[in-house]
């Protein structure tokens, strides 16, 4: 993806600017975040439904953002969820007084920053509930539905939710309807070409001539296998007999149906895939319930397809032909008639102010206590309380310099690893993390503690996915913990803040050593580094002291299976690739290192 783009970073930000001025009549942009909303949202007394997640997917998320489907849409990076902070934010603005119901994809990025949103919300007295987008068959067996990503049927469960809010009912019932929407939903595809980050020369991943990968995702991973390629007739019937061998229980004989394209498969090749489709479920005895073909969530340039079934009952169909309107689809249901349903889908004239909302690291208190660590200090996270100043704030400040130059040196070796079994962008996201850190103390003359907790709270915000939650949340655990004074910062107090922050990490990833995460290389650096500050050693000494453990447990993620995050859908597709996370936590403690041996 070079022909239309200046430079890769700024992408997100062009593409959301030039998305609200085309659409402006439908949504508008919500001040200091990633996100809009809906033309005439807020609504006093109507529940909110907010989605989000990466860009690159158009038109999920922001594309489906008005009347009668989601007020609001948070957007992260391309293939990266948005922060904690901008999904707050985002429901902020778009809060009636009603309640948020946040529904997305079932990915760990998504799961932990969307988390932190709802937990600051419930904190503030707002009442915020989460559905999880499950549907994709083949990416867990049935009786692991929960670990299932979300992919195009997601477009179902975000109709469901937003017909149900703005009809008017309450916040468990949009929950219930919603949660039904999701059980009722299955989704299965092909993938047949990878596709291209924005900046990159090379697609994350290639599918070998006449190979076709089954099991695809919406991030340009890999499906869970490779098989020959087979005439359209042919994938036809494994689709539909793979939704069917999973269908609910009580599925009935009326689905919905949706054919939809990955953003570079052409509208032709999905009409011949239908019109094998459709003779095959009404084999099945299936009533195709005003199918749809079409993008409705994509993977950038990816050349692929898949197939959703959802199955209705009375008052799912009810929700589904309701009336919406959104700058990426339309339906004018029984209801269109009502003006009161329809008022304000177009015409910025109807449009409620988009309020701005507070900033700052709070967030960061509510998730450190969220996940139960011992020794946060609200001061410090909150309001940046400032103690006494010393030698170890500028070291703490020329660390994270350090760890910048490192990750940006590495960004592309970085983004190789990552695309083995994900999406790539890992290397990206920690640069653009550690920048933001870096520029956050820029200048800032505090202690230790303050400083990391400052640098954390930025990457937390800049990076956003998995990788900006959990080495955020580590960051400002590092500060969080250590003593208020530089006075009291030795190697014992700075060995007791690492373990605090190493305990934060697994209990927000729930991850533990061995699922192949970067938890596999700081486990083994704690332990190391406890041992040599017991010891007698100096903290550089012992730092010195413990990263070859770090290492030798970065290396060991290459034999692993890995069981957290959207690798852990590839099974044995993940092993033989060293993990990405754990190999940039590696060089980041090797050159927080190198500055505390040159302090």
């Amino acid at each position: 993806m070079k022909r239309m783009l200046n430079e890769a970073a700024a992408f997100r930000e062009e593409m959301v600017d030039g998305f609200v001025a085309a659409y402006g009549r439908h949504v508008r942009r919500v001040p200091g975040a990633s996100g809009i909303v809906a033309v005439g949202a807020p609504r006093p007394g109507k529940v909110s439904v907010v989605v989000g997640g990466g860009s690159g997917h158009y038109p999920a998320f922001y594309g489906l953002v008005g009347r009668g489907l989601a007020d609001a849409g948070v957007i992260g990076d391309v293939f990266t969820s948005p922060s904690g902070e901008q999904a707050y934010r985002v429901a902020r603005a778009a809060d009636g007084g009603a309640g948020i119901l946040f529904t997305f994809g079932n990915y760990s990025g998504d799961v932990l920053n969307f988390g932190m949103a709802e937990t600051r919300l419930r904190a503030e007295g707002i009442d915020a509930r989460t559905v999880l987008v499950t549907d994709d068959v083949l990416s867990a067996p049935k009786d692991e539905a929960d670990r299932r990503r979300g992919i195009a049927g997601g477009f179902y469960v975000f109709k469901t939710a937003g017909a149900s809010a703005t009809r008017g009912d309450d916040l468990a019932t949009v929950e219930a309807l919603t949660r039904r929407a999701n059980a009722r939903v299955r989704t299965a595809g092909v993938a047949f070409a990878g596709c291209t980050i924005p900046g990159q020369e090379e697609p994350l991943f290639t599918v070998p001539a006449g190979q076709m990968e089954v099991g695809l995702g919406i991030h340009g991973e890999p499906g869970v296998r490779t098989v020959p390629q087979v005439p359209s007739r042919e994938i036809a019937r494994l689709l539909v007999d793979t939704l069917l061998a999973d269908a609910p229980a009580d599925a009935g004989s009326r689905a919905a149906v949706l054919v939809n394209g990955l953003g570079g498969t052409k509208y032709e090749e999905m009409f011949v895939l239908y019109q094998a489709v459709a003779p095959l479920l009404a084999a099945a005895g299936i009533e195709a319930y005003e199918p749809q073909i079409g993008e409705f969530v994509t993977s950038l340039d990816m050349a692929g397809c898949s197939l959703t079934l959802f199955w209705l009952d009375d008052d799912l169909r009810a929700l589904h032909d309701a009336t919406a309107v959104t700058p990426a689809y339309t339906r004018l249901g029984p209801d269109a008639g009502d003006t009161g349903a329809i008022a304000g889908a177009v015409g910025a004239e109807t449009a409620a102010p988009v309020a701005d909302t507070d900033g700052g690291a709070a967030g960061t208190v509510e998730v450190v206590d969220r996940v139960g660590i011992d020794g946060a200090r609200d001061a410090i996270a909150a309001a940046g309380a400032v103690g006494a100043a010393g030698s170890f704030g500028v070291t703490a400040r020329a660390a994270l310099g350090e760890v910048l130059r490192a990750i940006e040196a590495t960004e592309a070796e970085l983004g190789r690893l990552d695309a083995a079994a994900g999406d790539g962008d890992h290397g990206l996201g920690m640069a653009r993390g550690f920048r933001a850190a870096v520029d956050a103390v820029d200048g800032f003359g505090g202690p230790a503690g303050a400083t990391f907790v400052r640098a954390g709270t930025a990457f937390m915000d800049a990076a956003g996915g998995a990788s900006g939650a959990l080495v955020g949340a580590w960051l400002t655990t590092i500060g969080s913990s250590l003593p208020a004074s530089d006075d009291a910062v030795d190697a014992a107090a700075f060995a007791a803040a690492l373990a605090a922050a190493l305990a934060a990490v697994p209990l927000l990833g729930q991850a533990a050593v061995g699922d192949k995460t970067l938890v596999d290389t700081l486990a083994p650096f704690g332990e190391a580094l406890d041992a040599a500050v017991g010891g007698g050693a100096t903290l550089p000494e012992a730092w010195a002291a413990a990263l070859p453990a770090a290492e030798a447990g970065m290396r060991s993620t290459e034999g692993m299976v890995s069981r957290r995050g959207r690798a852990s859908r590839l099974g044995e597709r993940s092993r033989g690739h060293v993990d990405a996370g754990a190999t940039s936590m590696f060089y980041v403690l090797r050159a927080m290192g190198d500055a505390l041996r040159e302090a």
